[in-house]
């Protein structure tokens, strides 16, 4: 497969044409951002450990009937991906409070959340991603009401396969972000599964395993991602 000409540079990956115009390469970088853009930095590794964790994570979520965009690791820092046309929203799933829903709620961190919260995010960083609902998408055309339940569906589906990896694990899965593309007319699992998507914690001690260690100034990012990627058998 050969790389071609850059379609999108991200904050954190590079997106390639392919000579199959079915096929994208992604590139992860080095780069770590936070707070829109407003917080950048270089980590050495962290290009190739996000890329292979997610290579990781997406297949386990395969082999659990989840469809996902992923189709062959190409190097420390690639992945050869299908090409999707990607729904402008994030699907929020959270497990326990953190982030910004205690400061849109007024609640504490920490706290149980059963059932899990579900919530649709536009993509817009100009915007700051505001929260939209399922009325919101329909009404500005940008997925259809099958699609919704069917994102909301895998969303879920997702939730139970990786709580219960990462709490074998002995972590927390906190929260997660997931965006989903149309291929050849279905809903497909896109973008990434990494630390930087998602907040691990520690079981017993609560210490933080994902980008909050960037976010929150508490150093060893890089050691905190390879850390969970031990842990649940993710090779590095």
């Amino acid at each position: 497969m050969e790389k071609k000409a850059e379609l999108y540079r991200g904050k954190a990956k590079t997106v390639y044409t392919t000579d199959d115009p079915k096929r994208l390469i992604i590139h992860f970088r080095n780069d770590t951002s936070a707070f829109d853009g407003l917080k950048i930095e270089q980590l050495e590794d962290k290009g190739k450990v996000n890329n292979k964790f997610n290579y990781f994570i997406m297949q386990k979520l395969e082999a659990a009937g989840i469809p996902t965009q992923m189709e062959e690791l190409l190097n420390d820092n690639e992945v050869l991906v299908k090409k999707l046309d990607m729904v402008p929203v994030e699907c929020v799933v959270r497990n326990v409070s953190a982030g910004s829903i205690c400061k849109r709620l007024g609640v504490e961190e920490g706290r149980d959340l059963n059932p899990p919260t579900f919530e649709f995010f536009l993509k817009n960083d100009a915007l700051h991603d505001p929260m939209v609902n399922d009325s919101h998408i329909a009404s500005f055309g940008w997925a259809t009401e099958d699609q919704v339940k069917t994102m909301k569906e895998y969303s879920m589906k997702i939730n139970e396969v990786l709580k219960k990896l990462f709490g074998d694990a002995g972590m927390i899965l906190v929260d997660y972000k997931l965006e989903f593309g149309l291929y050849e007319g279905k809903i497909v699992l896109g973008d990434e599964f990494s630390p930087d998507g998602c907040r691990l914690w520690d079981k017993e001690t609560r210490k933080k395993l994902d980008k909050d260690r960037f976010r929150q100034d508490l150093g060893g990012v890089i050691e905190a991602y390879k850390e969970v990627a031990s842990r649940i058998g993710c090779p590095i």
